[in-house]
């Protein structure tokens, strides 16, 4: 697993970053195929499609974006990056604590922060 040093020198990577991909959106679109055309455009076209995006984990200690890479059949944590805590209780705080998920999407903020921190 990468930290934010190792996520920055995997440009490949970095130059994927789904920004607006939720963990809702990322059910939909990879594992609801059947829903798909009720998307329009956003939905999965091809087996081995992929998507890469952050979530915030609830339960993490410390609290910290995580990468995901998510396709059809695999979901796999690339990197965990050190947000400013504050930044991350306010996202969960936004979207509304749910007992039992815990995984939250990142907020503007966040992804603003992220990019900064990541060069994009």
């Amino acid at each position: 697993m990468w930290n934010r040093e190792e996520l920055k020198s995997h440009r490949e990577v970095v130059d994927q970053i789904d920004w607006n991909m939720t963990p809702e959106k990322a059910v939909e679109t990879f594992l609801e195929w059947g829903t798909g055309w009720s998307r329009k455009e956003d939905y999965v076209r091809y087996e081995g499609q992929s998507a890469y995006y952050f979530v915030i984990y609830d339960w993490e200690k410390p609290l910290q974006a995580t990468l995901i890479r998510r396709d059809t059949s695999n979901v796999d944590e690339v990197a965990k990056v050190d947000v400013p805590r504050e930044m991350l209780l306010r996202a969960i705080e936004e979207a509304g604590r749910k007992p039992g998920v815990g995984v939250y999407a990142i907020t503007d903020e966040i992804k603003d922060w992220l990019k900064d921190a990541l060069n994009c």
